[in-house]
C-alpha cells in the first residue's frame, strides 16, 4: 500500500504509531460513523454561517471560524461540552497568534447537538486512544472557512507548526473555486516529509502533534470567489492549553 493511500479508520492507530500521521477516506469515515452523505451535507451547511476571525495579526480578512471545547471520557464514550472559553496557545507553538486569549464565537448548538458531530468527536477520540491510551481527551473544535478575499487566503498564516496537543484531526469539507491549499507534513525532528492535497469532502488527516509539524499552502481563486472549508479537532490528554 502506498503511504499516501487513504486507509480505513481501523488501520489508523498502528499507522500513527509507525509514521506519525494517517489519511482516512470519506466513504470509510462516513460508514464508520454510520452517517449518510445527506447528514454530512446538512452538517457542512453550518460553515456558511461563520463570523470573521477578528484576531488575524497579518492584517488579512480571509478567515472565518467558530470554536468549541469538549471533554471525552474514552471508556464510556461520554462527550461533554464545557462552558465557552478562549482559545490559547503559547508562542512556542504559534509565534504569530500565541500568547494571548482569542475569543471566537461559539459553535451553534444545532451543530454540537447533532448525532454526526457527537459521533465524529467521540469515535475519533476513542480511535486515537488506541494509539495513545488515555482516560480522557480535552478536545477543541474549530470550524474554518478560508476564502480568497483580497486575492489570497492562508489556511496556516503561522506557517509550519505544531499545536501543543497530542493529536490533530483535519477534515476537508469543501474546496470551491480555488487552487493551492497543499498539505505538508514533516517530521518534527528529522528530514522526512510528504506533500498532498486534500480534495475529497470528508477526507481526514490525523497527526501525532508530538512527532510531526504541518502546514497548508495559500489558496488562490479560480473563479470570482473561492473558499476552503475544514474542521480541525485537537486532542490533549492533560487539560486544555490555557494561560497560567
Amino acid at each position: 500500500m502506498d503511504h499516501l493511500t487513504p486507509i480505513a479508520p481501523e488501520a489508523a492507530p498502528s499507522l500513527l504509531q509507525q509514521q506519525g500521521w494517517a489519511l482516512m477516506d470519506a466513504p470509510h469515515l462516513l460508514n464508520w460513523l454510520n452517517a449518510s452523505p445527506e447528514q454530512a451535507d446538512a452538517l457542512h451547511a453550518s460553515w456558511s454561517d461563520l463570523p470573521p476571525d477578528q484576531h488575524l495579526r497579518d492584517g488579512g480578512h480571509y478567515r472565518f471560524r467558530r470554536h468549541g471545547s469538549f471533554v471525552l471520557d474514552n471508556a464510556s464514550g461520554q462527550l461533554t461540552q464545557v462552558p465557552h472559553r478562549a482559545h490559547w496557545q503559547p508562542v512556542t507553538y504559534n509565534a504569530l497568534h500565541g500568547g494571548f486569549e482569542r475569543w471566537f464565537e461559539p459553535i451553534a448548538s444545532h451543530v454540537t447537538d447533532s448525532p454526526l458531530w457527537r459521533a465524529l468527536l467521540t469515535q475519533i477520540g476513542q480511535l486515537l486512544a488506541q494509539a495513545k491510551p488515555t482516560a480522557q481527551w480535552f478536545i477543541e473544535a474549530h470550524q474554518f472557512r478560508v476564502d480568497t478575499t483580497g486575492g489570497i487566503g492562508r489556511p496556516t498564516p503561522e506557517g509550519a507548526h505544531r499545536d501543543g496537543v497530542d493529536y490533530v484531526a483535519v477534515l476537508m469539507l469543501e474546496r470551491h473555486g480555488i487552487k493551492g491549499g497543499e498539505t505538508r507534513v514533516f517530521e518534527a525532528n528529522g528530514p522526512q516529509g510528504v506533500r498532498f492535497t486534500l480534495t475529497q469532502p470528508w477526507s481526514t488527516m490525523l497527526l501525532d502533534d508530538e512527532r510531526v509539524i504541518h502546514e497548508s499552502t495559500p489558496i488562490q481563486p479560480l473563479e470570482t470567489h473561492g473558499w476552503r472549508d475544514t474542521l480541525v479537532l485537537t486532542f490533549r490528554q492533560n487539560g486544555f492549553q490555557q494561560q497560567s
